[in-house]
Parts: C-alpha cells; structure tokens; sequence
C-alpha cells in the first residue's frame, strides 16, 4: 500500500477490525455488481471510494431523464449514455486508483457463471427475479457470496446469501425458482428515492464485510425497511435441503 492509499483509506485503517490487513484484502478483491441503477449507483460508489480494487459494473441499459431522481451514478450530461460507461466515469472520478470494468450487456447462465467465477463478492442490484435467480445458480455454482437487495415503491428488503456456509440459505431456498412472482416495475409502481440509497449502502457495507472478513454477515436473515414508519423488520431464514439449486450442494 503506497503513501497514497494510506492517506485515502485512513479512516478505514484506524479501525481496529479493518487496520491494513482489512484494507489489502479489499484492494485485492474483485466486485461483481449486476445492476448501474438505485441500487447498484450507492452500492458502487461505496465500493470504489472504501477500494474495492477491481468492480465489475454490468447493465445493458442506457441513462434516462427519469433514472436521475434516484440513480445517483448518472448525471444530466450523460442522459442517453450506457448506464454501465456512465457509472464508470463516477466510480474512477471518485477513486482513479481502482480497476473498473463497465460490460454494457445482460448476462446469461453461461456468461454469469464466467463473470461470478471470477469475483470475490457479488451484488445483485437488478429489478426482475429472473436476473435475481440467474445470478443465485450461478453464485451457488461458484461458491460466491451473494449479497441481494430490492426495493419497491417506500418497501426495501436485503439478505446475505453465502454458499461457502454449509448453514446458509440460498435465494431460491426463500424465493424458490418453481413458483411464479410478479415483477414489479419502478416506472409503473414508483419509488421513494433515497430508499435505495439505504439498501444499497448497506448492499455495499454487506459485501466489505464479507471481503474484509469483519463482523456477521446478514447470510441466515432477511431485513425488510418499511420506508414510511422507517421501521426495520429481522426475518430468520433457513436452508431449504430439498432446494433444487442449493440442496445438494453442501
């Protein structure tokens, strides 16, 4: 770690549970985040300014006049640009000394596998169960900690998902895969704007924790926000063993 980066991640580095060796593990990590839109904009920025070394932004979208009232990765000036080019330009405003790869696609089975091989931790910020079980198959298959949020019109939800664990849920075992959920879709429902800035800041705190190796994962426990009373609301979860996609594989 050069002077620079002592100076920049000093406020992480004075905390005993993080200190140096916290730091280099978060530099030589590498983030998957699938989603550049509520969710994956904080989650992303947090990320890269707390220096996570390598993050992996994908999103075959482009920057909308209407993602701005909440997507905090995209400016007025980039309207029209792909979302996953314009949240690189931020991340590496916010922190040049990291790896960003923007990947302007939507990612199947086989491509998922290939991108979740190569991450140390994953985050799922996108909006439709289809993605969201995709990218569980594929963090089962890998061994890769999942960290997974959501949020609709003043209601958010986040949980840890780390197959590593021979005790933990994966997202099937609570959504399962075989049983039909409505997508439901910010620009027909709506969405309280700095609720995903909540979850998502707790996504990126999840996943720095995870890499850092501090403290206890949410991995065995789903919180849901009620955004209007901001009231927070602990769910245990368990392991499914009959789950097709995590049973047998502990």
């Amino acid at each position: 770690m050069n002077d620079d980066q002592l100076l920049r991640y000093s406020r992480h580095i004075l905390l005993d549970e993080i200190g140096i060796e916290g730091q280099q593990r978060a530099l030589a990590a590498s983030a998957l985040v699938i989603g550049a839109g509520g969710l994956g904009s904080p989650a992303a920025l947090y990320l890269a300014s707390a220096g996570i070394g390598r993050i992996v932004l994908i999103d075959d979208d482009e920057v909308d006049l209407t993602n701005l009232q909440r997507q905090i990765l995209h400016t007025t000036e980039r309207v029209g640009q792909p979302k996953a080019d314009s949240g690189r330009a931020a991340l590496l405003a916010i922190n040049p000394g990291i790896e960003v790869v923007a990947l302007r696609e939507r990612a199947a089975d086989a491509r998922l596998a290939e991108l979740v091989g190569q991450a140390s931790v994953v985050l799922d910020c996108s909006d439709n169960f289809a993605t969201r079980h995709a990218v569980n198959r594929a963090c089962v298959a890998r061994k890769v900690p999942l960290v997974s949020g959501a949020v609709i019109r003043f209601d958010g939800q986040i949980s840890v998902f780390d197959p590593r664990r021979g005790d933990s849920p994966c997202y099937s075992c609570l959504f399962p895969q075989d049983q039909r959920f409505e997508d439901v879709a910010c620009s027909t429902m709506g969405v309280f704007a700095p609720l995903v800035g909540v979850v998502g800041a707790m996504q990126a705190a999840e996943a720095l924790k995870l890499v850092m190796r501090i403290g206890q994962s949410l991995a065995g426990r789903l919180l849901l926000l009620d955004g209007r009373a901001m009231e927070w609301t602990s769910i245990g979860v368990a392991r499914n063993a009959g789950c097709p996609v995590c049973g047998c594989a502990h």
